[in-house]
């Protein structure tokens, strides 16, 4: 059977998904309640910046296979299989994840559902939701317990979204029926096709995978970057650690990158959100270590803060600074809880003159920091500047002359955020060359 899917939300993962589906011959009908949203992405303009997807997105409406909707009465018509990609942001003063807009979906959707149907669960959730949401779809629907749910979690990286859907490294599914599991592997037969393996398990265990993936590579982060604070305090090279380290096939060098740390839309608030769960749960001291992690994390930021004060004499006080990056990594205009800019702003707060320069998230950091300076490129950005900082690792920084640049600045001052730069090829030419963890 050829099942025709809804994508309800069309944020970063509902875009990326409903336009890859159709990529994948389904017809797809994108849902979302904001009509200018609806309307751009029915234009072919994507709100986000992401590698390859606005082409194909283009592809999917000149085929006829893509398009999008504010009304779900439409999608519940229109769609076999419903797949929920809203966002789960961590709520206004606590760690806890707001999961409201979920549950506003199945509510706008449900009673519309009069026939049989697999609804999907792709957000990230605390464990518990599921089996909640399922509920209330078999309440609220009108074909009862002909509609299923199953969750689905997503494991996008930005900067390589398309890939990630079409090419998964893995798809689990949280189901509760053969029926609903049937469904799935149908829906995903191009996938399971090449080889991708599929976890068949329940909506507890779906649900804790996302979260357990994501408080691992964040713990795995948050280590290197505390052996970065070991190594200042040694005297040692946290870079050189990290590689010797890299060869134990235990360990391996992904994610061992020692610098800012991270920042984003999904690992610091869904770690959050993993604690204040598990707390919910009665299991807090399992997850006591996050607390940590998470510290670790902002003390880079402090700590970079602390790097740059020092190469400008002591004080920010009439001193120029260059910030190279604005997103929280490269390849992406995302600057959800970006580190570069939480430096750039501490730096302002502390008197510095500051300017940003990113080759794709300078919009989004003008809206958000209208205060701090912009330039329109790296060079304008450091122009007579006393200290400049590298704060997202985008190749266009890493591919900079130390000579073209030493050209423009008031000072040969350059903090590497990132480890970066070859230390040696700017020390030859007259930079003082300082980074996170090294002498």
């Amino acid at each position: 059977m050829s099942y025709r899917l809804t994508v309800l939300g069309t944020g970063y993962l509902g875009a990326t998904h409903a336009a890859c589906m159709a990529a994948l011959g389904y017809e797809v009908l994108g849902l979302d309640v904001d009509p200018g949203k609806v309307a751009s992405l029915s234009a072919g303009e994507l709100p986000i910046h992401e590698p390859g997807l606005e082409e194909i997105l283009r592809q999917g409406l000149a085929s006829g296979r893509l398009r999008f909707t504010t009304s779900y009465e439409e999608a519940a018509e229109f769609g076999d299989v419903h797949f929920i990609c809203v966002g789960t942001p961590q709520k206004k003063g606590e760690y806890a994840a707001d999961v409201s807009y979920l549950d506003a979906v199945v509510e706008s959707l449900a009673p519309y559902l009069n026939r049989e149907c697999v609804v999907v669960g792709k957000s990230t959730v605390p464990v518990g939701t599921a089996q909640r949401l399922a509920d209330k779809l078999a309440r609220l629907a009108p074909a009862g317990e002909l509609v299923e749910l199953v969750w689905n979690p997503e494991f996008l990286r930005e900067g390589f979204a398309v890939r990630d859907t079409m090419r998964p490294d893995r798809i689990v599914l949280g189901v509760v029926s053969d029926k609903a599991e049937k469904v799935m592997r149908e829906v995903y037969e191009p996938m399971l096709a090449e080889g991708t393996p599929v976890i068949i398990t329940d909506y507890p265990t779906s649900e804790l995978v996302k979260v357990a993936a994501n408080a691992f590579l964040a713990t795995k982060i948050s280590f290197i970057n505390a052996m970065a604070e070991v190594c200042e305090a040694a005297h040692a090279d946290v870079k050189d650690l990290s590689l010797a380290l890299s060869f134990d096939e235990r360990i391996g060098g992904r994610f061992l990158n020692p610098g800012l740390g991270f920042g984003g839309g999904c690992l610091p608030k869904d770690i959050r959100a993993f604690m204040a769960r598990a707390g919910e749960l009665g299991a807090d001291q399992a997850l006591t270590f996050l607390r940590e992690v998470d510290a670790i994390n902002m003390r880079r930021r402090a700590r970079m803060v602390d790097l740059a004060r020092e190469l400008a004499g002591g004080s920010f006080q009439g001193c120029t600074v260059a910030v190279l990056g604005a997103a929280f990594k490269p390849n992406s205009d995302d600057i959800r809880d970006s580190p570069a800019l939480d430096v750039a702003v501490k730096i302002r707060e502390q008197g510095g003159d500051v300017t940003v320069y990113d080759p794709v998230a300078l919009g989004n950091a003008r809206k958000a920091h209208p205060t701090l300076g912009f330039g329109a490129s790296a060079l304008d950005a450091a122009k007579g500047a006393h200290v400049v900082l590298l704060l997202t690792e985008w190749q266009e920084f890493i591919d900079l002359d130390p000579e073209e640049l030493g050209g423009v600045v008031a000072a040969r001052k350059i903090v590497d955020g990132r480890n970066a730069l070859d230390a040696e090829t700017w020390r030859a030419s007259g930079w003082h060359y300082r980074a996170l963890g090294r002498p």
